[in-house]
């Protein structure tokens, strides 16, 4: 297959050229040549900026393309118009956050999806699910029947450049008390990048169209047991220490970024949505006990977050919570004021 990336290098998109080209396949990296310029010698490279030129992309044609990287539909509506007629299949990697309401569990692809309320391109924290989704409407306009919407959750593992989910193998690697949050039991989706990439080959060689949600594992995962497996996997000697939510939130401990991966109850719909249709599209997972172990490993040389590149150019915020911030909460719990 000869496959087309816009983007390629940077986290999931690097896993996906990997396993691309591990399968044997051709494949063009088109990308502005800033982010690791030197990586995959052995793949195509294409070098321009799909914000303003895409006459790279002229008189070629590709199998597939895979399109990791768009978040403004005007961006993405003049890629997927250039390659109209020079591939076969479009892969557009959206959101679970272009849903409108992630509220309930169980939120399926034919949820209603997120809109804005002024015309913006800009992408901030509010716009970010409804952009994606007006960006899936420009492929499906574009491309039909051709496209494939890969809508994931949290992706975790090596080259993660955000922080979050790192921030706990890296943590309970230290040992110690551990401030552990909210309900034990609330269900918690993450899916390794590179299991993600695969199935993301596999779906662009099989022709895979449709809406698929994807995000892992296989079976119900909670907060106490992804810890624990961390604890199992990295130090036997951390011990959780359980905080209430209405603790953390009194001491107005910052969801998802400050604390990551922990969301209120009443965002609970984010960590439980329906997998289905990709389980039954072939999409599969690897052990979360290797996932901890090869995010920790490669954590020890990762440069810091805050100082890589972000697709939209906007700041990386910084994930994960202070050592000093974290033995205060756990003082003010163990002494008994927020019980």
């Amino acid at each position: 297959m000869k496959l087309l990336m816009l983007g390629g290098t940077v986290f999931l998109g690097r896993h996906i050229t990997q396993a691309a080209l591990k399968r044997g396949h051709q494949v063009t990296l088109f990308t502005r040549g800033k982010t690791h310029p030197d990586l995959f010698p052995e793949a195509e490279r294409l070098t321009g900026d799909r914000n303003v030129d895409l006459s790279a992309l002229k008189n070629r044609t590709w199998d597939a393309v895979i399109d990791t990287c768009g978040y403004a539909p005007s961006v993405v509506r003049a890629s997927a118009e250039a390659l109209q007629d020079r591939v076969a299949h479009y892969t557009f990697v959206s959101s679970i956050s272009a849903y409108a309401e992630l509220k309930e569990p169980g939120i399926r692809e034919d949820a209603p999806l997120g809109q804005l309320n002024e015309a913006t391109e800009e992408v901030t924290g509010d716009t970010y699910g409804p952009l994606k989704a007006l960006c899936e409407a420009e492929v499906e306009r574009v491309f039909g029947e051709r496209a494939l919407i890969v809508r994931p959750g949290l992706i975790v593992g090596p080259f993660d450049p955000t922080g979050r989910f790192t921030y706990w193998p890296t943590r309970i690697a230290k040992g110690g008390d551990v401030l552990a949050p909210g309900d034990p039991e609330a269900e918690v989706q993450v899916i390794d990048g590179r299991d993600l990439a695969l199935w993301i080959v596999v779906c662009a060689e099989r022709g895979t169209t449709g809406v698929f949600n994807a995000t892992g594992p296989l079976t119900r995962l909670t907060m106490r047991r992804m810890l624990e497996t961390a604890i199992e996997t990295l130090n036997p000697a951390a011990r959780l220490v359980w905080t209430s939510e209405k603790f953390l939130l009194d001491n107005n401990v910052g969801p998802w970024m400050e604390l990551p991966v922990w969301l209120p109850a009443d965002d609970g719909g984010v960590m439980s949505v329906d997998i289905g249709r990709a389980l039954d599209a072939g999409l599969s997972f690897r052990p979360l006990p290797e996932t901890m172990r090869d995010t920790f490993e490669w954590q020890q040389t990762a440069p810091d977050p805050s100082t890589l590149p972000t697709p939209t150019g906007n700041p990386r915020p910084k994930a994960g919570m202070e050592e000093s911030r974290e033995r205060a909460l756990l003082n003010l719990w163990q002494q008994g004021s927020g019980q």
